[in-house]
């Protein structure tokens, strides 16, 4: 069966404890809750100095940004990203994004189902 909703009626879940991650806000869209058993599409926004954590894991993530400027940190340097842009990040690669701008950095990340659990 066909899944629609908006952004606007799912819930955040924040993430901020100052050190590891600052001004993080996580939606996710489409999950296993809708239906979907294989992929989960996650809406992040990122504040205005705020960053995710610093970390790895075991699956990659595809992410689209939609609006904001941001820097994504990974193993092997840095990257500026702004709308439009698209990130591929492997397995096992250090990464994070980090808010650039004076506007939310916002970004649409697809992760298989078990990439789902932080």
């Amino acid at each position: 069966m066909v899944f629609i909703d908006n952004k606007s009626r799912v819930k955040p879940r924040l993430f901020d404890d100052g050190a590891t991650v600052r001004g993080a806000e996580k939606r996710v869209l489409i999950g296993p809750a809708a239906g979907a058993p294989n992929f989960v599409m996650r809406h992040f926004t990122i504040a205005k100095g705020g960053y995710s954590p610093n970390h790895s894991h075991a699956w990659e993530h595809e992410v689209y940004i939609l609006t904001g400027r941001g820097t994504v940190r990974f193993s092997g340097g840095s990257r500026p990203v702004e709308p439009g842009d698209f990130v591929y990040v492997p397995p096992m690669d250090e990464h994070q994004f980090a808010n650039a701008g004076d506007a939310p950095l916002e970004f649409i990340c697809v992760v298989p189902t078990q990439g789902d659990n932080e």
